[in-house]
This record gives structure tokens, C-alpha cells and sequence, in this order.
């Protein structure tokens, strides 16, 4: 199973961003804990981070035959960016989403996940936790290839 965990704008700075919205886990310690889990799985496991919109697309685009599954929290875009939806549908790549935050619970325009009805599951309020939730999700559909 080859999976990549892609991250959108500002989750580099996890660790340091907003520790009272965020927590204090850093991108590093949420990527090693994840290597830990994938290798226990057998899966393979890619990381990317940016805070560009373009590049995020791009990445989903190069998914088919490369990836057999999408972890995604595409953070400020996933309430913004039909352009990434767009690519999303284009590829048909399963992808669980990941929110840190309960996102039902933040201001209005946190609420509307504009991938959350593509997604194999969505996995909000777990903080780092749901990175995990969201491999073993992909596991449990790709069958572990």
C-alpha cells in the first residue's frame, strides 16, 4: 500500500501556530509517528507540505500510479478551493481528510468542507491522532495492498 499524506498552508508551523487551537505536536513528530504505523503495516509512506495552492494540486494530480490512497488536510483550502476538489475528482485516488481541529466547532467559515462528500471518511477534532485514524481508514479499504 503507497500512500501519501499531503498538508496544506500553515501546518508547518504546527508546534508553534495558535498551541491552544493546534496543540504543540510539531509536522516532524506527526510525519515520524506515521512512518512508525506504515512501517508496522507494511505500507509505504510520502510526505508533502505546502503552502501553495498550485503545488497541492499538482501533487494530487501526480497521484495515479504513485499512490493507492490520500491522506489530506488541505487546512484553509479545504473550505475554499474548488480548484482542488476539481483535481480530486479528476483522479479518483481515495483520500481520507484530516482536520486537527473539530471544525463544527470553529467560526462559520470552518464549517463548509468543500472535499468531505469525496472522501472516504473525514476525520476532524482527533488532533495528530486522526493522521493514524486516517491510515488505518486507508488500510481497511485498500486491503493492506
Amino acid at each position: 500500500m503507497r500512500v501519501t499524506v499531503l498538508n496544506g498552508p500553515n501546518l508547518n508551523l504546527l508546534g508553534t501556530r495558535e498551541p491552544a487551537i493546534y496543540g504543540t505536536t510539531t509536522l516532524p513528530e506527526i510525519e515520524a509517528m506515521l512512518r512508525a504505523e506504515a512501517a508496522r503495516l507494511g505500507a509505504i509512506i510520502r510526505f508533502v507540505q505546502s503552502n501553495h495552492e498550485g503545488t497541492l494540486i499538482d501533487e494530487i494530480q501526480a497521484l495515479p500510479g504513485t499512490a493507492d490512497g490520500l491522506i489530506l488536510n488541505a487546512a484553509a483550502y479545504s473550505h475554499s478551493s474548488l480548484a482542488i476538489r476539481d483535481a480530486l475528482l479528476a483522479v479518483q485516488v481515495p483520500f481520507v481528510e484530516v482536520h486537527l481541529t473539530d471544525v463544527a466547532t470553529r467560526e462559520e467559515a470552518r464549517r463548509r468542507l468543500l472535499f468531505a462528500d469525496l472522501a472516504l471518511e473525514v476525520i476532524t477534532g482527533k488532533g495528530p491522532q486522526g493522521y493514524l485514524l486516517g491510515l488505518a481508514a486507508l488500510s481497511r479499504h485498500l486491503g493492506g495492498r
